[in-house]
């Protein structure tokens, strides 16, 4: 219990304090996030917030976590250090999303063969339970980097990729406590206090933002902590804490980022872009031509994904199958209030022109 409050006191203090000097070297040496028609600030703004979240998640691991019930911490560290370098190097000199992804796939790697981070069973989905060693390999590497990429994506406003992951880490890191896996709820808390100090400097008026070196590296811890969420529980059956229908409580407590990049996804596809190309469709883009402001987008989408993450625990006994399909489908509507707002208000700017 101790452990955990002083990773968090720890990650909190570091970060905190390491930003303001990280935001004077970003400004001596002109390191900053250029705004373009894609984006949503209207100055340049320093982006190496993501180096302090690194350093206050990572510190505070290796520090107050139990070596001896953790053997395969040294794997999962390694695959932070190859998302931190990837992230910081885009953040200073662009890459092209096609090298950024090799370096992810590098990370997934080392997470699943070497870490043992894996999703072993689907818990009925589709009637599948135990899944095949293959199956299990390639799927443990396509959610870890579906995850990486969410959280990327979905890192376009003040205030939001810290707040998801503040409330995400919060909530899985509290489970990892009641079931009593110590080490993953260190590592929870870390993350959790490492973006709330970050969220002090990323309120509007931001003066840093996290850049993809931290939104990568969330979009990373999220994925292990999901993906142990789930595998553990092969091990509690019976437990009080046991939640039924595990892989759609899942989704739902990441249901934002999830649901955001699957939409944005198709959307490419469907009007003949690919996937990765950037653009202006995300759903926090929708809530600001609806005339919110950055935080009132965030706090409409951090609520937003709470709901979710109560509706799923609060409707687990319907099962994994009707379960996914009703939380997307809400999903679904859910996205189209901002666009018809948006809709009617270009309408009305038009005819007032007029």
């Amino acid at each position: 219990m101790y452990d955990i409050i002083l990773s968090f006191i720890t990650a909190f203090l570091l970060v905190y304090l390491a930003i303001p000097s990280i935001i004077n070297i970003a400004k001596v040496k002109h390191l900053y996030d250029v705004p373009d028609h894609r984006k949503s600030h209207d100055e340049v703004v320093p982006t190496l917030g993501g180096v302090a979240i690194f350093a206050g998640v990572i510190f505070s691991i290796i520090l107050w976590t139990p070596f001896e019930v953790f053997g395969d911490l040294q794997y999962i560290l390694c695959s932070f250090i190859i998302i931190f370098l990837i992230g910081a190097k885009d953040d200073i000199l662009p890459m092209s999303p096609y090298r950024k992804m090799m370096g992810q796939i590098f990370a997934c790697f080392i997470l699943v063969f070497k870490a043992q981070v894996r999703l072993t069973s689907l818990y009925g989905i589709f009637g599948v339970y135990e899944m095949p060693e293959i199956a299990s390999i390639l799927l443990s590497m396509f959610t870890i980097l579906v995850i990486i990429n969410a959280f990327n994506l979905i890192d376009g406003i003040n205030g939001l990729t810290g707040s998801l992951a503040t409330l995400i880490s919060i909530t899985l890191g509290t489970w990892f406590f009641l079931v009593d896996r110590v080490d993953l709820a260190i590592i929870a808390f870390s993350l959790a206090g490492a973006t709330i100090a970050f969220l002090r400097y990323n309120i509007t008026p931001a003066r840093i933002f996290m850049g993809d070196t931290g939104s990568m590296l969330i979009g990373l811890i999220s994925a292990i902590l999901v993906i142990e969420f789930i595998e553990i529980h092969t091990e509690i059956q019976g437990s009080p804490y046991a939640f039924k229908a595990v892989p759609a409580v899942a989704v739902g407590i990441l249901i934002l980022p999830l649901f955001d990049t699957l939409r944005v996804f198709v959307v490419r596809i469907f009007k003949g872009k690919s996937p990765l190309h950037p653009d202006r469709s995300h759903i926090h883009h929708l809530l600001l031509d609806t005339g919110l402001s950055h935080m009132q987008a965030t706090s409409v989408l951090l609520i937003t994904n709470l709901a979710f993450i109560f509706f799923v625990v609060f409707f687990q006994d319907l099962g994994n199958l009707k379960l996914l399909i009703i939380i997307l489908l809400m999903a679904s509507l859910l996205t189209f209030i901002p666009a018809l707002i948006t809709k009617r208000r270009k309408r009305g700017e038009v005819s007032s022109g007029q």
